[in-house]
């Protein structure tokens, strides 16, 4: 019998232990969920566009979403509203095909508004702001937003073409391409044929292509109320000085026309030349001792070069120096001259050797390689010829005591 009851209990506690192991991961998993929600506020709700501010072509409509938003753990009933809407434009809020003044938002999810600000006829370039508005249905909550819309002059002709350039000026050195993007739009009601043209500074070559295409055109073929984009491509005259100048594309068809102002900004060009004043570039040097050449700095560019600096590769235990050490500006065609003093190795044997000098500018470099010849010193020569002489003193001196015998 006592075998028995504790074999009831062990069977008891076995079967207490599974149903907790059980009901421990979803008890887990509810807590776990209850503290995932508890971290939100019990209501909260916000209002706001895709976007805080936009920048448009003067006459374009704009259209985006307005995304109401329940923060909270409970359902809400949000309306909203446009609270102010710029002189000039009409501005509507629609959900499918009706204007919407309110909307139910379940707790922890976002719905939108389709949102359209039309600009009248003659709204001019400037800054235009909106302000929109939701409320909860008690009152209790509110959220708002506002939304600037930026209106920028555009190219039209005849109402019927728009031309917009994203970046109309570019800055770069005079030995670069410079390549503009033209988004070109038929207003009209059929389909057209544009002509292009473009007028810029004498000797600059100015180039029209197809978006991502190399080859040139002169025309382009727009369908009704559609887009297409034409690259420029502008190449400065070799010898343009650093400076801004304009570039105007004219676009026509027919009796429309429209005009975009480009601007490439030169910075010129950075180049150096550098060399001895006679072409030689070798020279003659003994161990140990030091010997001086020149070389001259030129300015080969259109733009001023600064912080010129000199540097050398070298064989092992070589010295170089130079004066002036730095070159602080070089304007174009100015031309300086340093000089660099060369020092071989104490041990350095005869033969050839290379150092290459270095002229370093603010966006350029030169290099230039000498070819230095260690020669014997001169003191040895004069040893050796000692030496000699005291060989023949000495081979002299036996012949006449041998001769003597």
């Amino acid at each position: 019998m006592g075998r028995v009851k504790i074999l009831k209990k062990s069977l008891s506690v076995a079967f207490i232990f599974f149903i907790l192991l059980g009901v421990m991961p979803a008890l887990v998993s509810a807590q776990q969920e209850t503290d995932k929600k508890d971290n939100r506020p019990e209501r909260g709700i916000a209002v706001y566009t895709e976007y805080s501010g936009v920048s448009v072509a003067r006459g374009e409509t704009v259209q985006m979403d307005l995304t109401l938003e329940n923060k909270g753990r409970r359902d809400e009933n949000i309306d909203v509203r446009i609270v102010s809407a710029a002189k000039g434009w009409k501005a509507t809020l629609k959900g499918a095909r009706y204007q919407v003044t309110g909307m139910v938002v379940p707790d922890g999810k976002a719905k939108t508004l389709a949102l359209n600000l039309e600009p009248e006829k003659g709204i001019g370039p400037g800054k235009y702001a909106f302000q929109f508005e939701a409320k909860t249905a008690d009152g209790q909550l509110t959220s708002s937003h506002t939304l600037t819309v930026n209106v920028q002059e555009r190219t039209l002709g005849a109402d019927n073409i728009q031309v917009i350039v994203s970046y109309p000026v570019l800055r770069g050195q005079t030995d670069s391409r410079f390549e503009f993007s033209l988004d070109v739009t038929n207003k009209g009601e059929s389909d057209r044929t544009f002509n292009l043209a473009a007028t810029g500074p004498e000797k600059w070559e100015i180039n029209f292509k197809p978006a991502y295409e190399q080859k040139q055109i002169s025309s382009i073929r727009v369908k009704e109320g559609q887009s297409q984009t034409v690259a420029v491509e502008v190449a400065p005259a070799q010898n343009a000085a650093s400076g801004e100048y304009p570039v105007l594309v004219r676009i026509s068809s027919g009796e429309s026309k429209a005009e975009v102002k480009l601007t490439v900004n030169l910075t010129g060009t950075f180049r150096l030349d550098a060399g001895t004043p006679n072409g030689i570039l070798s020279l003659e040097a003994f161990a140990g001792k030091p010997t001086t050449f020149s070389l001259f700095v030129k300015n080969t560019g259109s733009a001023v070069n600064r912080n010129v600096t000199f540097s050398s590769f070298k064989p092992e235990n070589w010295e170089t120096a130079f004066k002036p050490e730095k070159i602080d500006a070089l304007a174009p065609g100015e031309m300086k001259q340093v000089e660099i003093k060369v020092t071989p190795g104490p041990q350095s044997l005869v033969g050839d050797y290379s150092v290459g000098i270095m002229t370093n500018g603010e966006k350029a470099d030169k290099t230039v390689e000498m070819r230095v010849t260690v020669k014997a010193s001169s003191a040895w020569g004069w040893i050796g010829i000692g030496i000699i002489l005291l060989v023949i003193a000495g081979l002299s001196f036996l012949f006449v005591k041998m001769g003597r015998r």
